[in-house]
């Protein structure tokens, strides 16, 4: 019994010291939520304003922009997916990329080529991993990216979508990544980015038509509308691609907290556990050294008493 307690105890020390790691990066998670979801509620108001402004634009204008115009027979679409580069984050990643398979599944089903485009280390892995090839990936930035990486990521997406389908680009522009809800909801989604959908501009002039409240002034464009989407339209992914880093860095961390604390939580309970089982042991170590000497001095009565005989 007694090399079962020391099994016990070793237990114990090996648990108690991975309840130590995990209790630290629950606490690290913790604090980059703070500074992750005020980036995010620093991004979403510029991201949809120039939303509005692109949408102004577009629906003002009688030109056709490779960046507005939707091909009538589109043949390759371009999947941006937002992963992490570290794990301990629960399901953050493989949501993501459950999602960015199903919206693989739709386009090929509308009989389109699917163009991957990764960020994180762990979308990377699983497109190794499977012998995919991915057209552009980036990693090292996913838990903290700057607006910096988000043009890097932008600059080859912008120019695929500008070349188009007959230049080995592509006709339309996908995201997927992980919305923050809540501290406690994180939520995957896909988006496309462009062409602009109809609807979506529609939907987007009304808002600032609502928030202005008034109706959408009338523009004139210098030097004409097609320059002026040319600069403004870039802009507009950038500050999209952006936005949904910060919101899957947010997401990355919050996914990150709860699963420490789901581990910090499991290993108190497997340190009760064998706390529990090493006091039996040793209770049962106890029990039986007691019951060796009361054998061991009746025993040694039994042969005193036979001598004295």
């Amino acid at each position: 019994m007694g090399a079962q307690l020391r099994v016990y105890k070793r237990r114990i020390r090996s648990v108690t010291a991975t309840k130590k790691i995990t209790k630290a990066m629950e606490m690290i998670a913790a604090a980059r939520i703070v500074k992750a979801q005020r980036a995010v509620a620093a991004s979403t108001p510029y991201a949809k304003a120039l939303t509005r402004a692109v949408a102004a634009v577009a629906t003002g204008s009688t030109d056709k922009h490779p960046l507005t115009t939707e091909n009538e027979n589109p043949t390759r679409a371009a999947v941006l997916l937002i992963t992490s580069d570290r794990g301990l984050a629960g399901g953050y990643s493989s949501n993501a990329i459950k999602a960015a398979e199903g919206l693989t599944e739709r386009l090929r089903s509308e009989g389109k080529e699917v163009v991957p485009y990764i960020v994180g280390r762990k979308g990377v892995a699983y497109y190794n991993f499977r012998g995919r090839d991915a057209a552009g990936s980036w990693t090292g930035f996913t838990d903290s990216p700057t607006y910096a990486d988000a043009k890097r990521v932008a600059d080859p997406l912008i120019e695929s979508v500008i070349a188009g389908s007959d230049e080995g680009g592509v006709d339309e522009l996908h995201i997927v990544f992980t919305e923050f809800v809540s501290m406690m909801t994180q939520s995957p989604m896909d988006d496309r980015l462009l062409p602009i959908s109809l609807e979506k501009t529609a939907e987007a002039v009304e808002e600032a038509v609502e928030h202005a409240g008034k109706p959408m002034p009338l523009y004139e464009f210098e030097p004409s509308a097609e320059g002026v989407l040319d600069a403004l339209l870039p802009r507009y992914v950038e500050s999209r691609v952006y936005n949904a880093l910060l919101q899957a860095a947010a997401s990355e961390h919050a996914a990150r907290r709860r699963a420490m604390k789901s581990a910090t939580d499991n290993a108190e309970e497997l340190i009760k556990s064998l706390s529990r089982l090493a006091n039996a042991a040793r209770q049962a170590d106890i029990t039986q050294e007691i019951s060796e000497i009361v054998g061991g001095a009746s025993a040694l009565a039994d042969a005193t008493a036979g001598s004295d005989r």
